[in-house]
């Protein structure tokens, strides 16, 4: 190898090492920044949502821009709001309605275990247990016994961690509701400041960037747009599915408040792990306790039949709603969940809409170019 390829390697890796130490350095603003601005991130957000119906009041019905910002503000508040007033009712409702039956339930439960628990075959079960525990000789006896003590012992530990960890969470949302407010309030105060002058703060933004980056943002921006548009309506989607099948199967079954029961359920199908089996797990279980082996099988199969759907319906409606192909969406899902748990289960899927707009805005490809020396 020449000099000069020499001399092109070696700028080769300068530039490689240059874009390695710029995306080093923007990931660590990112995190140590986002801490300290994020209302001002939720405000930008809340300015571009509400930018395109503000511009057109504006133009339509000939108000300052300010008192659009603020009609848009108002319905935005008042629409979240009336949402949350709702979900919080109703909630409220099915708790006070479960707090009235919690007693008839809870003597049902016990009735049904002190019944089962007095049955001859439990009881012979027991004594052939004991018979068994006595043929031991005095070291395997000792060694039974430190290892159900051993069992009970982390058990019981779990059990305390898990109210400990309880509390502590009860604890911090309840210490973070002024905080809460607070970042309501700044993100409220941002979005109508940005908004009210968005042309300007555009321009500005505009006026740092040279005109490729500007074209390629534009390009990313419009993707990701509509990516985020596409996530949202893919998630309506599948829990308004989930929540008509849980309606159907229960109105079958003759079970009573299935609208309301199918209902919750889709709301609560958006919880990572946990989705339906937090209200169809309990109630198999309350059942099959209860001797109701009908609605148990009735249950575990619209259950499982809710699972099944789920999981080969959820790939192909997020695919076709953000834009992304099924197989990558189900690698997105899969590697988000393994690296950071059930928030994997959003960050994977935002994180290949982004890799996908950057290579639909040719980014990788201008990156490779520089780092080759090359003119794209």
């Amino acid at each position: 190898m020449n000099q000069e390829n020499w001399v092109e390697r070696l700028f080769q890796i300068i530039r490689l090492l240059w874009v390695c130490q710029l995306v080093y350095v923007g990931i660590w603003v990112f995190q140590h920044a986002t801490p300290l601005l994020y209302p001002f991130i939720i405000a930008l957000l809340i300015a571009l949502i509400i930018n395109k119906p503000v511009t057109f009041m504006t133009s339509k019905f000939r108000i300052p821009r300010w008192l659009s910002v603020i009609i848009a503000l108002l319905v935005l508040i008042l629409l979240a709001g009336g949402v949350a007033t709702l979900i919080i009712t109703e909630t409220v409702v099915e708790i006070g309605e479960l707090a009235k039956r919690l007693p008839v339930v809870a003597q049902e439960l016990a009735h049904y275990l002190q019944t089962t628990i007095s049955q001859d075959f439990l009881m012979g079960l027991y004594n052939q247990i004991q018979w068994f525990y006595a043929q031991l000789d005095q070291g395997y006896q000792e060694k039974l016994a430190s290892t159900v003590g051993s069992a009970i012992s982390t058990i019981t530990n779990v059990g305390q961690n898990l109210i400990v960890k309880f509390l502590d969470g009860l604890k911090n949302l309840l210490l973070s509701l002024p905080n809460m407010a607070t970042v309501s309030v700044i993100s409220i105060m941002g979005a109508f400041f940005i908004s009210k002058d968005f042309s300007l703060w555009e321009a500005r933004a505009r006026r740092l960037l040279p005109t490729g980056v500007n074209s390629r943002l534009d390009q990313i921006f419009i993707d990701l747009r509509n990516a985020l548009f596409g996530f949202v309506k893919a998630q309506l989607t599948l829990i308004s599915l989930t929540a008509a099948i849980v309606i159907i199967g229960l109105l079958v079954m003759r079970v009573e408040y299935a609208i309301t029961i199918g209902l919750i359920t889709g709301l609560v199908d958006l919880l990572p792990y946990l989705g339906t089996g937090t209200v169809f797990v309990p109630w198999i279980i309350y059942m099959f306790f209860k001797g109701n082996y009908t609605m148990v099988i009735g249950l575990s199969i619209l259950y499982g039949v809710v699972l099944i759907f789920r999981q080969i319906i959820e790939p192909k409606v997020v695919a076709e709603n953000v834009g992304l192909d099924p197989l990558l969406t189900l690698v997105a899902l899969f590697v988000g969940l393994q690296l950071f748990g059930f928030l994997g289960l959003i960050i994977g899927p935002v994180s290949l809409v982004m890799i996908n707009a950057l290579v639909k805005a040719n980014v990788f490809v201008d990156v490779w170019g520089y780092i080759r020396g090359r003119k794209t």
